[in-house]
C-alpha cells in the first residue's frame, strides 16, 4: 500500500497541485473540518460510491487517524485505482481546514 504523510500532502497543496483528496470518515466529522477540497465519501459507503471515482486519477485517502483510510485505500486498490493513504489522518494534519 502506498502512503503519504501528513506534511507530504500539505506541502504540495501549498505549492498549487491540485490533489484528489477522499475523506472515508463520516458526514459528521467531516463537517468538523477537512482538508480544503477534500470530497467526503464515508467508508460504509465507499463500495456503492466507487463508480464516482476515475481509475485514471491518483486519490490520497484520509480518515481521522490512518485505519479507515488504509481499509479504504486496499479497496480501492484491489478495484484498480491509484490510492495512497495518508499516515495519521487529520489527528497528524496541522495544515488549514474548511
Amino acid at each position: 500500500m502506498k502512503e503519504i504523510t501528513p506534511k507530504e500532502v500539505q506541502q504540495r497543496l501549498e505549492a498549487g497541485e491540485t490533489l484528489n483528496i477522499i475523506d472515508v470518515r463520516e458526514v459528521y466529522e467531516y463537517q468538523g473540518g477537512h482538508i480544503p477540497g477534500a470530497v467526503n465519501i464515508p467508508l460504509g459507503l465507499l463500495p456503492i460510491r466507487m463508480n464516482e471515482l476515475s481509475k485514471d486519477k491518483p486519490y490520497i485517502v484520509v480518515c481521522l487517524a490512518g485505519g479507515r483510510s488504509a481499509q479504504a485505500t486496499e479497496l480501492l486498490d484491489r478495484n484498480g485505482f491509484d490510492a495512497t493513504n495518508m499516515l495519521g489522518g487529520m489527528s497528524a494534519w496541522e495544515g488549514e481546514v474548511e
